[in-house]
């Protein structure tokens, strides 16, 4: 079996260390496998850049402009959300020909549009999609906070300018992937229970199949060691209780450094000898 993985970047970000660690996971498993990005970053020789180009540029900035004009010229959310209105169509490699399935990953900012995922479902390969955020079963937005328009179907979104409008970006993204969804089978996986739960929640995957299947870890390399080696080795505090906290943009809300903020200053009112 030969699978073909694809994701937006080889190495910057969640999804791409998943993606890579799940490439070297199959590929020690037996299964001939390759990844291609628009960011190649190493010089593995499974994984296969596309050609860099200012047309690949010209391709991000594009779908930046769309999106800062129907937020009215304001860089606000210009990148909490995606419209998939520009991208490369991959059909025609032969990394893409030899491949027996199709596996989806992050695909946002220029590297997939939704025509070039038609496109794909069209050659009636087999085709998973591992979803890293909930933009597969939203209008444009990654994660939908407490908005739960995409239940039904996706209008006034959050992240536009005075909440957009009935028919606004989200609105006729929404309806782009839904008809796009209804012409071939996709089968669509979740790194966690949570973003499960949300995906069959959405109007987009009404009977659609999708399971919940954790990100591949190297058992080999991240397993329980002995502490004390372990500070040692990386000069850490004998006898200091640590807190460990990781993010790649610690701004965003989401990522939680609030509660990490307050979870610190009550364990300082409580046990101010630590």
């Amino acid at each position: 079996m030969r699978v073909l993985i694809i994701n937006t970047s080889e190495r910057t970000g969640g999804a791409a260390i998943a993606a890579s660690r799940l490439l070297e996971s199959l590929k020690n498993n037996g299964i001939k496998a390759k990844m291609l990005v628009r960011d190649k970053q190493t010089d593995q020789i499974s994984v296969v850049g596309l050609k860099r180009n200012w047309l690949q540029v010209w391709k991000f900035v594009w779908e930046r402009i769309v999106i800062w004009s129907a937020n009215g010229f304001r860089r606000n959310h210009l990148f909490d959300v995606d419209i998939a209105n520009t991208g490369t169509d991959i059909t025609s490699l032969p990394e893409f020909r030899q491949a027996d399935v199709i596996h989806l990953h992050w695909i946002n900012q220029g590297m997939l549009s939704l025509a070039d995922i038609r496109k794909i479902l069209a050659s009636g390969k087999p085709v998973v999609w591992t979803m890293h955020d909930m933009w597969p079963c939203t209008g444009i937005c990654h994660y939908a906070r407490e908005c739960t328009n995409y239940r039904q179907e996706c209008h006034h979104c959050p992240y536009i300018f005075k909440g957009g409008g009935r028919k606004d970006l989200s609105y006729r993204t929404f309806r782009k992937k839904r008809q796009l969804y209804s012409q071939a089978p996709v089968h669509f996986v979740t790194c966690s229970r949570w973003l499960k739960e949300q995906a069959q929640t959405s109007a987009l995957f009404e009977g659609k199949s999708v399971t919940n299947i954790p990100n591949a870890i190297n058992t080999n390399l991240f397993k329980p060691q002995d502490k004390r080696k372990a500070r040692a080795r990386f000069m850490l505090p004998e006898e200091k209780k640590l807190i460990l906290f990781g993010s790649l943009k610690i701004t965003d809300k989401r990522k939680g450094a609030d509660y990490l903020i307050a979870a610190c200053k009550l364990l300082a009112e409580k046990h101010p000898e630590w």
